[in-house]
């Protein structure tokens, strides 16, 4: 596996996860909204995003497997906000937990932040195990944060912090 810039060949199995019921569910955008337009201009516009980074999470063939972002780049508070969405196809093969250890080395060595957050869906126990896994410590819960499908979600807080 490797992380490579995204790439408009991505596109469309990019917005494949992004209408997959089993992995959008855990997500605050709405599938309806999203088409291979609006996915071609992300794509397009992640390589001059100043506040963000999204690579491409790929298999060994060069094959779309999900994206993996920092956002929120905050070069004076030292930190940035962890974000990754994998295809359904793709999940349970090792691609999160590769994908985010490398995301994290680049946070941590090129970019030189401090620490690096995220938030989660409480009722999310894969991504959640897969963030204590590779190191994330769970900071606290907002309660009903989130309204999602006709009902508010609790939304939990991590945060990995550079190892000295």
């Amino acid at each position: 596996m490797k992380l490579r810039p995204l790439e408009e060949k991505d596109a469309e199995r990019m917005l494949g996860w992004m209408k997959d019921e089993r992995v959008n569910r855990y997500f605050q955008f709405d599938p309806e909204a999203v088409s291979i337009d609006t996915v071609n201009a992300f794509i397009a516009n992640s390589r001059s995003d100043g506040n963000a980074v999204h690579f491409a999470v790929a298999g060994d063939d060069d094959r779309y497997l999900g994206t993996v972002s920092l956002k929120n780049i905050n070069p004076m508070a030292k930190n940035a906000e962890y974000a990754i969405a994998l295809r359904y196809d793709s999940q349970g093969l090792g691609a999160g937990r590769f994908a985010t250890a490398e995301i994290l080395k680049y946070a941590f060595t090129v970019l030189k932040l401090e620490s690096v957050y995220l938030n989660v869906f409480s009722d999310n126990e894969r991504a959640i195990s897969l963030y204590r896994k590779c190191g994330f410590v769970f900071e606290g819960e907002f309660h009903k944060h989130i309204y999602k499908d006709g009902e508010f979600k609790n939304l939990m807080w991590f945060r990995a912090m550079r190892q000295t």
